[in-house]
């Protein structure tokens, strides 16, 4: 199969991802569901896809190992031409640094940052060749104002922010679009360990936000609506900045 609107999307077997997955297959992208280890869960993802009329297919790879990502971004290049890259994976461990271990900084800058590389760097080059694409970085709030507790993860967010504003500049010129979003709190199973009430306080809109709204702005940004934007970083978090 090659779809002209084929969008990968790194991390979409669960939370933020997968409400993309589902908000791209239901505007005509053939939706390409990449996740690491949780099949059940990607499955999941993949049956709602398709529940709605949606098309998609799971491809497992573990994006910290550069041999596997290789392998498998390559074999999806073969098949497809990737006209949208969503940079949805993310984990986070909070833990102050001075009881972090090597081992817990180096697992959160390989799978936020380190692996950004090894993904984006494929699928940009076969994008500059059909002078089109669209790249989505999903950064966070915390890399721009950073949090306690997270130095680690606030590095590799605001690093991603970096990267997104570097590579728009050098890809722009042949109608390659780089941007990045930057969640707040949104409810996933990576805020499910909050205290939901006491956060909710600290936000001026008094809630937590939707995956599906980080979706909506993630699909606007991919859009042809979108097609004089690129560099930016535009926030999602119902107004709270740390």
């Amino acid at each position: 199969m090659n779809s002209s609107k084929t969008a990968l999307v790194i991390g979409g077997g669960r939370g933020i991802g997968r409400a993309v997955c589902i908000r791209l297959a239901s505007e005509g992208y053939h939706v390409i569901i990449n996740y690491r280890s949780n099949t059940d869960e990607a499955t999941k993802t993949l049956n709602e896809v398709i529940a709605s009329g949606g098309s998609a297919e799971l491809c497992m790879f573990d994006i910290t190992n550069s041999v596997n990502v290789s392998e498998s971004v390559e074999k999806l290049l073969q098949n497809y031409k990737i006209s949208s890259l969503v940079f949805s994976a993310g984990i986070r461990k909070d833990e102050l640094l001075i009881f972090m271990s090597e081992d817990s900084w180096d697992h959160v800058i390989d799978t936020n940052l380190r692996s950004f590389h090894a993904v984006v760097k494929p699928v940009v080059k076969q994008m500059l060749l059909e002078r089109y694409g669209r790249i989505v970085v999903v950064s966070s709030t915390s890399g721009q104002s950073g949090v306690p507790g997270q130095v680690h993860y606030s590095a590799t967010k605001a690093a991603l922010i970096g990267a997104t504003k570097a590579l728009a500049q050098e890809c722009a010129k042949r109608n390659v679009l780089v941007n990045a979003v930057t969640p707040g709190f949104i409810e996933t199973e990576m805020t499910e360990d909050l205290n939901n009430k006491e956060t909710a306080a600290r936000i001026p809109m008094h809630r937590f936000g939707k995956a599906s709204e980080v979706a909506s702005v993630i699909a606007f940004l991919l859009s042809d609506d979108a097609s004089y934007v690129t560099g930016q970083v535009v926030g999602i978090n119902g107004g709270i900045y740390m």
